[in-house]
């Protein structure tokens, strides 16, 4: 009789932000049997309470130690904050970008709102050793706490991700499933904009083909239509500055 084989360990989840988000994705993840690490904007020793009060069993550490002793690592700060991001200790990882710009919170910056890039192609850029995907960011905390259900059940909701490889997006969708949603590749980084602020995803909760459906149509949308030109305008000039 063939000896069992061991079940693989699962990957250690890391945490950049302990608001809203980072410990509802915190709960989700410890319940589905990761261990998971926190930071927060100040010392460990600050969140630790909140920690235990909103997501027990997540252990608070300093951002440097979460992206060097975490496998993955979602990033669920504040967009304008992007540049605080322990960007060396993250090299050769993978990424889960859950930001959103809002200038109410990050200030009015042409850097964070220009349709032409995608909000996580910025975050590529600036984390140029690690692989970026986009994930968690478009469906409400609200939603995120409320909405787990185990996979297979009918009307199951959904969360986009996008990326650029498809090993990637595989352990990505793994997390997404893992926290109790349906995970549904909607494109590339670059069109990950269609996840963000102004879309018609954004904010949605809606199962799988809804997801799908509201992806296949953000080219007529009117953000859909604002981003294409943008975008055309600039390969334009790119086009002319070649020439």
């Amino acid at each position: 009789m063939p000896e069992a084989q061991p079940t693989p360990a699962l990957p250690t989840i890391g945490i950049l932000g302990a608001g809203k988000v980072g410990t509802v994705l915190s709960r989700l993840l410890l319940a589905a049997g990761y261990r998971v690490l926190i930071a927060g904007s100040g010392s460990p020793t600050k969140i630790a309470l909140i920690i235990d009060v909103l997501a027990p069993g997540a252990v608070p550490l300093s951002a440097d130690e979460v992206a060097r002793d975490a496998d993955i690592v979602i990033l669920a700060l504040p967009l304008g904050k992007y540049r605080s991001i322990p960007a060396e200790q993250l090299a050769g990882k993978l990424v889960i970008d859950a930001m959103n710009y809002w200038w109410e919170i990050d200030g009015h910056r042409a850097d964070l709102s220009d349709p032409r890039t995608s909000t996580s192609e910025l975050i590529q850029s600036f984390l140029p050793d690690s692989r970026v995907v986009k994930a968690f960011n478009h469906m409400g905390y609200h939603d995120l706490d409320e909405g787990p259900r185990p996979e297979g059940t009918p009307g199951r909701k959904a969360i986009g991700i996008a990326g650029d490889y498809d090993a990637d997006l595989t352990a990505a969708a793994a997390l997404v499933n893992a926290a109790g949603f349906d995970p549904v590749r909607v494109g590339t980084l670059r069109d990950s904009i269609l996840l963000e602020p102004g879309s018609e995803l954004f904010g949605a909760n809606l199962p799988a083909e809804g997801v799908q459906d509201a992806a296949t149509r953000f080219p007529e949308t009117a953000r859909g239509r604002e981003v294409a030109a943008a975008r055309a305008d600039a390969d334009e000039d790119e086009d002319e500055d070649a020439a």
